[in-house]
């Protein structure tokens, strides 16, 4: 599963790396509704999270009470890029480094005792990437309102044509 896993992670970051160069640095602060991210806090949210990989290796859980959130603060494409790559490189090096054991192995998602979620670490694997390609779609549609031009991600755009 561990190669299975490392070609899906290379696939979704090519896709994901067209789709964040795309952010325009002027519109950081820009959200489509008040109940939705900023372009700010999504972008960055779709940077950070080939870091889940790692810590699904190598943590037991994550207890929301006791590890809350706490967003790295980006404000340029740029920087945004860079963060990208270090967290990929992050999560990529944890799991060349895992062993197809430990992918049963229980992991819970909690918010102090109340349990959320249990998964094995292949789980929040799945779930990792599964998030990235829906908070991916999310900027595509943040994106478009802006009226900026949406890579392909599994085929050509509508902009690509």
């Amino acid at each position: 599963m561990i190669p299975m896993f490392l070609k899906e992670m290379e696939q979704e970051a090519q896709t994901t790396r067209k789709m964040l160069e795309r952010v325009p640095d002027e519109k950081y602060e820009w959200q489509p509704h008040p109940k939705s991210m900023t372009v700010q806090r999504l972008a960055t949210h779709i940077a950070e999270l080939p870091t889940w990989v790692s810590m699904g290796l190598t943590t037991g859980g994550l207890d929301f009470a006791v590890t809350p959130y706490q967003p790295e603060v980006i404000t340029n494409t740029a920087d945004l890029l860079e963060y990208f790559e270090k967290c990929l490189s992050d999560g990529r090096a944890h799991l060349e480094k895992a062993r197809e054991e430990q992918l049963s192995e229980p992991w819970i998602l909690r918010n102090g005792d109340h349990i959320l979620q249990n998964y094995t670490r292949a789980d929040v694997i799945r779930m990792t990437y599964c998030q990235i390609v829906h908070h991916r779609a999310q900027l595509g549609v943040f994106l478009r309102l802006l009226d900026v031009p949406i890579p392909g991600s599994y085929g050509p755009s509508a902009d690509e044509h």
